[in-house]
């Protein structure tokens, strides 16, 4: 892919958030690609990880934070209903650097994001210090061959224990937070050397069953997040992730709303639209979830929600398009994300 000749030379302003923005999204979608293809026969879900570690991290205050802490963009969980999931860390990071034969190793953007990256995924340790596998991504978007995606990786077991059918250890259970210990958290072992302390987010042993549940508790609440739901998403998250926040109704007009239903191929969707003029076109945009899986979240299904989306995995449609819509994007998960070009007023004057 490559940007267009719009893109290739941005206003100034706009530069750092097309780095920000399409650099993000191309290192992901490379990071979850690594992963589908590592598992095959899993799903694969991405998290915030500031969403997820505020559960167990946040400082005390009138609005939780994990101040300036160094941190992961993103968690990657493989799994499969009634089995051990798996667990990356990802981080990602664009760039516009032009980078030619002559420029210097040391001067590579990539490479300086890159070692950043490396820096920030090594304050997340799952069980112990050094076994949880990483991702690190950094997009350079006016690379010479096209948008380049810079990748390394850590090896690890990242491995959770699989949740009973049913019980408070399932994820249908409503989540307790935590207050897990950051400074001096983590045991580097000896390795001919003093055994020393890291601070960093450390995940103990005994609370990877706590930590499974939350991964699939918040990505719950952003799958209802992305198809427009209100008040439906307090129920799966902590105080500290925002449950009163999103506990008070909202109105249309000052956020989205789950208030759209379409039925693209042989799916019915619910979810949310947004209209936007892209040079002066106006272009529909709807994101939103199969509706037997939207019932299933909305009352509180977790368990039933995950066994359901994997049953159901292979029989949405693989195109990019789809009649009365343009460009359209089938998650395995059963989400889509639908664009299509709408009248101009002229023409809906003129008909």
């Amino acid at each position: 892919m490559a940007l267009t000749d719009e893109g290739q030379s941005p206003e100034l302003s706009y530069r750092a958030m097309q780095a920000r923005e399409l650099g993000r999204a191309f290192g992901l979608a490379v990071a979850e690609r690594t992963v589908r293809n590592r598992f095959p026969g899993h799903m694969v879900s991405t998290l915030d990880a500031e969403a997820i570690l505020l559960a167990g991290f946040a400082r005390f205050g009138p609005r939780p934070s994990l101040g300036a802490r160094p941190r992961p963009d993103f968690f990657i969980e493989a799994w499969r209903p009634g089995e051990p999931s798996r667990v990356f860390v990802v981080t990602v990071n664009g760039n516009h650097q032009k980078a030619t034969k002559r420029t210097a190793k040391a001067d590579r953007s990539a490479f300086k994001q890159l070692a950043r990256g490396s820096e920030r995924a090594e304050h997340f340790h799952l069980a112990e210090w050094n076994t949880t596998p990483c991702l690190l991504m950094s997009t350079e978007l006016l690379a010479l061959d096209g948008i380049t995606v810079n990748a390394l990786q850590a090896p690890g077991e990242g491995l959770l224990p699989a949740r009973p059918a049913t019980g408070r250890r399932n994820a249908d259970a409503v989540l307790s937070e935590r207050n897990l210990a950051y400074a001096g958290a983590v045991k580097v072992p000896a390795d001919g050397h003093r055994e020393r302390i890291q601070d960093g987010f450390f995940i103990p042993r005994k609370e990877l069953g706590w930590y499974g549940q939350l991964l699939a508790r918040t990505g719950a609440a952003g799958q209802l997040a992305f198809a427009g739901a209100g008040t439906e998403i307090a129920q799966y998250l902590t105080d500290k992730q925002g449950h009163k926040h999103y506990k008070q109704q909202t109105f249309a007009g000052s956020s989205s709303v789950r208030d759209a239903r379409h039925k693209i191929g042989p799916t019915v969707y619910v979810g949310t639209d947004q209209v936007f003029r892209l040079n002066r076109i106006r272009v529909e945009a709807f994101s939103g979830i199969a509706e037997e899986l939207y019932d299933l979240l909305v009352k509180g299904q977790v368990e039933g929600y995950r066994n359901r989306a994997y049953e159901l995995r292979d029989t949405y449609p693989t195109s990019t398009t789809s009649p009365l819509w343009g460009p359209v994007s089938f998650g395995d998960d059963g989400t889509v994300m639908a664009l299509r070009v709408l009248p101009t007023q002229d023409a809906e004057e003129s008909s």
